[in-house]
């Protein structure tokens, strides 16, 4: 199921918008989080000095009620398995593309 999101250029103030065709690889009934949430945790996380997926989790567990201000986090934060099985069905592909654009977006944005 893919989701549409507007993206405009030098929007940069969500990055899911980026990932927004990127399909959700799980099995519908199985869905304990939202994909645009176990996308953003990692960035995030990464982005502050995470190198693993333990990290990220425990990024998630401590960042929980800053976290909470914009996601909904129905089933909390993903474990760290969850991550890591998300991640590896991902198509590297899409994954890709949406990544690119996001980072170029931002590099438009700061003239660099």
């Amino acid at each position: 199921m893919q989701r549409h999101v507007d993206v405009r250029e030098g929007d940069t103030e969500n990055p899911l918008k980026y990932f927004a065709q990127l399909r959700d690889p799980r099995v519908e009934r199985k869905r304990e989080h939202l994909l645009e949430e176990i996308l953003l945790i990692p960035i995030a996380a990464v982005l502050s000095g995470a190198e693993s997926w333990n990290d990220i989790a425990e990024y998630g567990a401590d960042k929980l009620d800053w976290l909470k201000t914009f996601l909904t986090l129905p089933s909390g934060i993903p474990s760290h398995d969850t991550f890591n099985r998300v991640f590896a069905a991902l198509d590297p592909e899409e994954m890709e593309k949406g990544f690119v654009a996001w980072v170029s977006s931002i590099a438009k944005l700061t003239a660099g």
